[in-house]
């Protein structure tokens, strides 16, 4: 089932973006619309992050929102910037770092400023706010990846490149 899942996922994104690329009128090209609540569903799949500890399996990573409070101790500022898409997600109760912020800002400023801001994040967790020698390290191999209106923040331990290969790739 996880198998069917999967497939039909990748089939939809590759669709999409089929269907989304093109060309503006002076020959550069658009930035596709992605759905980052279907992206992130596929990564959540794929590497099996759940927010149902009742029906996780003992290798599933609970994750959970950030948002409110913990949004802004996480990211501060984040929650001004305006944003058409907005996931924030982190362990629920881990010693793995796992932490994804993927959004759509309203203009290429507005993803810098979030880009700039969760680089803040990155780097204060890799000075020490991780605590742990391994945690900090992972935090130091954390990317800020902006296309356009988009920008995304990848801290994983396990999948940190693949991860930013399948963002990138949803603009290539």
């Amino acid at each position: 089932m996880k198998r069917f899942l999967t497939l039909a996922l990748s089939a939809l994104l590759a669709a999409g973006l089929l269907t989304a690329c093109g060309g503006t009128s002076d020959g550069s090209a658009d930035t596709a619309e992605v759905s980052l609540s279907s992206f992130y569903a596929g990564l959540a799949e794929e590497y099996g992050w759940t927010e149902d500890a009742a029906s996780s399996g003992e290798e599933d990573i609970l994750m959970m929102d950030v948002e409110g409070d913990l949004l802004e101790s996480y990211y501060p500022g984040l929650a001004d910037v305006a944003t058409e898409q907005l996931i924030a997600k982190a362990p629920m109760m881990s010693a793995v770092v796992n932490e994804i912020v993927l959004a759509q800002c309203a203009t290429e400023e507005d993803a810098a400023a979030a880009a700039s801001i969760l680089q803040d994040r990155v780097d204060a967790q890799a000075e020490g706010g991780a605590w742990y020698p391994e945690s900090m390290e992972t935090w130091s191999d954390a990317q800020v990846v902006q296309h356009g209106t988009y920008v995304a923040m990848i801290a994983t331990a396990e999948h940190q490149d693949e991860i930013t290969e399948q963002f990138n790739a949803q603009f290539a």
